[in-house]
Parts: C-alpha cells; sequence; structure tokens
C-alpha cells in the first residue's frame, strides 16, 4: 500500500476554478503548509483521454491521499460525470472528508451539497484559509473517532471553534 500523505481537492472546474486558484496560492504560502493532488491537473488527460482513462489517473491521486477536499459552489452538486465520482471513491476509502462552501457558510449547506455526501461522515466548513488548515490538522482524528463509534453524518464546527480562530 502506497503512502498516504497528500490532500485530494475536488470542485467544479467549470464554475469554481477561481476558488480553487486562490487555494493553490494559499498551498504556495509557506505559512500554510500542505500539498494535495487535485482532479484538475491531469490537463493533458482531461484534453485528449476517455473518461476511464481519467478515472484511473485519479485512482492512483486517490492511493496517496490521507483526506479528501470539496470546494462547494453553486452548481457543484450537478457535476455527476467526475465530482459525484470522486465523492463516492472517498467514501468507498473512507478518507476523512472536508467539505468547503464556497459561499462560507459555517454548517452544513443543505442546498448545495452533493446527494452523494449526505449522510457521509463529514465536515463542513468556510472557504476561509484558517478554517481549512484546522479541518485539515483535526478533522482526520475526529474521523476516525466518529468512524469507530459509527457516527457517520455530516458534521459542523461549533461558533466557538471560529471564535478561537478570529474567524
Amino acid at each position: 500500500m502506497a503512502y498516504r500523505n497528500k490532500v485530494y481537492v475536488a470542485f467544479d472546474g467549470d464554475n469554481d476554478m477561481n476558488a480553487y486558484r486562490t487555494f493553490q496560492m494559499w498551498n504556495a504560502n509557506p505559512n500554510f503548509d500542505f500539498t494535495f493532488y487535485h482532479a484538475h491537473d491531469l490537463n493533458h488527460a482531461l484534453d485528449s483521454s476517455q473518461e476511464e482513462t481519467i478515472k484511473r489517473k485519479l485512482r492512483e491521486r486517490f492511493a496517496n491521499s490521507k483526506l479528501f477536499i470539496l470546494l462547494i459552489g453553486d452548481h457543484t452538486k450537478y457535476q455527476y460525470r467526475f465530482v459525484k465520482w470522486e465523492i463516492d471513491v472517498a467514501v468507498k476509502l473512507e478518507l476523512p472528508i472536508v467539505a468547503v462552501n464556497l459561499n462560507n457558510k459555517r454548517t452544513i449547506n443543505s442546498e448545495l451539497m452533493p446527494a452523494s455526501l449526505r449522510g457521509n461522515l463529514s465536515v463542513s466548513i468556510p472557504y476561509k484559509e484558517k478554517a481549512i488548515k484546522y479541518a485539515m490538522d483535526n478533522w482526520p482524528d475526529s474521523d476516525k473517532r466518529y468512524r469507530k463509534n459509527e457516527e457517520i453524518d455530516n458534521y459542523y464546527y461549533k461558533d466557538s471553534v471560529y471564535e478561537n480562530l478570529n474567524l
């Protein structure tokens, strides 16, 4: 089995590329220390390959992933071809899932959350650098505890967490 040390990021590439680019800028910032893989780094495959070839490449990325982040925008729930598939793979692999609300909602965004994520273990957070970093550092341990106790559901952090983060 491959050593899992990466963060897999999925998003609606047609509508939320700007949000992802900001995410990349945070990644490049030495004060925000994490690395990640994402579906849209496979430009050559996305431009010229069959769907199964792309999914095979994405499975390779999942093999090294320890955490799955889904950027949720206005149209993400309609992305069935790849985003739904990525969510399904993350659920099957029991990766800790962080649902990042691009509208900065701190709780579960029922209107925008993809159906395949509902009822599966995840934490919803706002699209804020500090909140994402906090979830990346803390959610995997919570995910393990919830799984151990078979408490599979969608969660969100209390306001006190955001107060402590000065958000």
